[in-house]
């Protein structure tokens, strides 16, 4: 049987076994509650990880640069706006560690790539049966996402592949919504020349 809580001069008591709200684990992780911040990370690793990864496009790559992107969200919370929605502003500096971190490894990749393409082992075409039409379809546009500019390649890659909204997306790249709305119609329009040329 539930006793009931006595008020202290306008202390409100916990609720035994309430999920706290977001904004109450972010003003607890400010005053340095690491359980609080703990319950943040694992709330948003999931999306931070596809974030990170989509950017960046290797796996331990968007691991690093989702953890570096909660240290440095941890040590940035004093400048985070009260009242704001959280998700976006963890988003934007993940994706900005991706960003660093595929702007860096973009000579290794190149270099990679100029290799592979010295020593094929060969021109060996899969069977008619191994090489199924969506597979194609999804490669053909992946493909031509990657060619697009990083402004670009960015806003498509999270608001449609991550299925971030508008906002979201605004918020993780750090622009405005309008500036969002604008490189996606410039790059649907590339993506659909790229795709009715190779058609």
């Amino acid at each position: 049987m539930l006793r009931n809580p006595i008020r202290v001069r306008g202390v409100v008591p916990a609720v035994v076994d309430r999920p706290l709200e977001e904004t109450e684990l972010v003003e607890r992780a400010r005053r340095g509650d690491l359980r609080a911040w703990e319950t943040i990370v694992r709330t948003h690793q999931g999306i931070a990880f596809r974030t990170a990864y989509a950017l960046s496009g290797s796996a331990a790559d968007a691991e690093e640069a989702a953890q570096d992107g909660f240290v440095k969200a941890y040590r940035a919370l004093g400048r985070f706006r009260r009242g704001a929605p959280l998700r976006p502003w963890l988003l934007q500096i993940v994706a900005n560690e991706a960003r660093n971190r595929r702007r860096s490894a973009a000579r290794r990749d190149r270099l990679a790539l100029r290799a592979a393409a010295e020593h094929r082992p060969g021109d060996a075409v899969p069977s008619p049966e191994a090489a199924l039409l969506s597979r194609e379809s999804q490669e053909q546009l992946l493909a031509a996402v990657e060619r697009l500019s990083d402004e670009h390649r960015d806003a498509v890659v999270c608001r449609y592949l991550l299925d971030l909204s508008e906002e979201e997306t605004a918020a993780a790249l750090g622009v405005r919504r309008g500036t969002v709305k604008s490189r996606l119609s410039r790059a649907l329009e590339r993506l659909r020349e790229v795709l009715e040329g190779e058609l």
